[in-house]
């Protein structure tokens, strides 16, 4: 047998250990793992010189935008992006304009994107306002719901709590997730308005606005109104020890709830955002440092399950208007996640097994992306081929995204990805987009 490709002189992560292995790739799948003596015939072998395979890293938290917001970034710079960082498939948040919360803004979404993608892409959709229309969403491919908690989104009342039981009833009954981020609608507008009304317009504002009382809020109604079916909840960007506290309990009591935090969470307190100003700000925003700490915990132990770059790309001038409120919130985080990600564990912050189950088994596992999250044969070839030794200055300037900023902009950083392979095919080759736009297929639950 001849196969499409074979690469050879690799160390691989597999089964919680790095061993020495070739890789046989035939029709987009992991053929064979093992010796170089026993790999197929190929008329195409690379040597990968050592360096360390690990299986495709999966960001369950991008905003791809395009469409109406195709100015901020698209599917081609997004998925670049992506594919630039290590990342082989991408979850795409629905606020876009249009929402995506009807199987036919989902269909023309995906239209428009199989012509530009580089990567795996799977699509969230809102809860649309008739739950009879959630089967048809799901039916058109969504892989997951958002509920956005904060302000008013999608269809579904987020003050209405009948409303949003009956939405994760149809959810448990149709088995898909519902991600949710986790700010209490009416205590924040409240917060907003009175502050608003007193001429506030700064980052301590801001921060008063968007409080731990807030998400912890939040969380604990979603929570009670999830314990009431089987429905999967998954906390998105979690920030504060009160918040995960809940999760914790909830977790022990047989709710079915996973949670996720951020890199820039991880890694940024509030004195680091009041030094970089409003590049850093994000929705809910970065706490203080009792608050990394029990994040980084929370990884330690297990508790928090995925991690997401929460990518949300904006033009500079959206991002440094001199009124607080109308600063867009969130950041680039594709091509920064695995950089920090990989410091951290030089750093012994965390192990490297940590990164996979954080950016590809348990993004895998949570939103049912079979065949994906881990290397073994029948799996999909999806490949992020690391240097652990290299070390870099983040530039954002250099960003394959639109957007050219980061918080994290100058940081030194250890460890990137150097290859990364989508589906079989090499797609970035050190730093470099090597294959042709609608590479990348479109991910499904299982």
């Amino acid at each position: 047998m001849t196969v499409d490709l074979v690469l050879n002189n690799a160390k691989a992560y597999i089964e919680n250990k790095i061993v020495d292995c070739s890789l046989a790739i035939e029709e987009r799948r992991i053929f064979r793992i093992g010796k170089e003596a026993v790999m197929p015939k190929t008329s195409k072998r690379l040597d990968l010189k050592g360096l360390l395979v690990l299986p495709g890293l999966i960001d369950a938290h991008v905003h791809l935008r395009d469409e109406g917001k195709a100015y901020k970034e698209d599917f081609f710079s997004g998925t670049a992006a992506a594919v630039a960082g290590g990342f082989t498939t991408v979850l795409d948040m629905p606020n876009n304009e249009p929402v995506t919360m009807s199987a036919e803004t989902l269909k023309n979404r995906m239209k428009l994107a199989e012509r530009k993608i580089l990567v795996n892409v799977g699509f969230y959709s809102e809860f649309p306002k008739k739950t009879q229309e959630i089967a048809g969403i799901v039916k058109q491919g969504a892989v997951a719901f958002k509920l956005f908690m904060a302000e008013q989104v999608g269809g579904l009342d987020i003050d209405d709590d009948d409303t949003i039981f009956e939405a994760f009833k149809t959810a448990e009954d149709l088995h898909i997730p519902v991600a949710v981020h986790a700010e209490d609608h009416k205590a924040l507008k409240a917060a907003i308005d009175r502050l608003k009304h007193a001429g506030r317009n700064d980052l301590d504002a801001y921060l008063e606005a968007h409080s731990e009382a807030v998400e912890a809020k939040a969380v604990t109604r979603l929570l009670s109104i999830a314990a009431k079916t089987k429905m999967h909840i998954h906390f998105c960007h979690m920030t504060t020890e009160e918040a995960l506290t809940s999760v914790a309990d909830a977790k022990n009591t047989g709710v079915a709830v996973t949670c996720e935090t951020t890199p820039h969470n991880l890694f940024l307190s509030i004195e680091d955002l009041k030094q970089i100003g409003t590049k850093a700000v994000t929705m809910p925003p970065v706490r203080e440092n009792r608050h990394r700490q029990a994040l980084w915990k929370a990884i330690e132990t297990g508790l928090i399950d995925t991690l997401g770059s929460d990518h949300a790309p904006h033009t500079l001038n959206e991002k440094e208007a001199e009124d607080i409120w109308s600063v867009r919130v969130g950041i680039p985080g594709l091509e920064t996640t695995l950089p920090l990600m990989l410091t951290a564990v030089r750093q012994k912050r965390l192990s490297l097994g940590d990164v996979i189950k954080l950016l590809s088994e348990k993004p895998a596992e949570v939103f049912q992306l079979e065949g994906r999250g881990c290397l073994k044969e029948g799996n999909c070839a999806d490949l992020t081929v690391i240097d652990l030794d290299s070390s870099h200055r983040i530039d954002a300037s250099k960003f394959k995204s639109k957007a050219k900023f980061s918080p994290f902009d100058g940081w030194k950083v250890y460890g990137r990805a150097v290859k990364t392979f989508v589906n079989g095919q090499l797609v970035m080759d050190e730093g470099e987009i090597v294959a042709e736009v609608g590479i990348g297929q479109f991910v499904r639950r299982a």
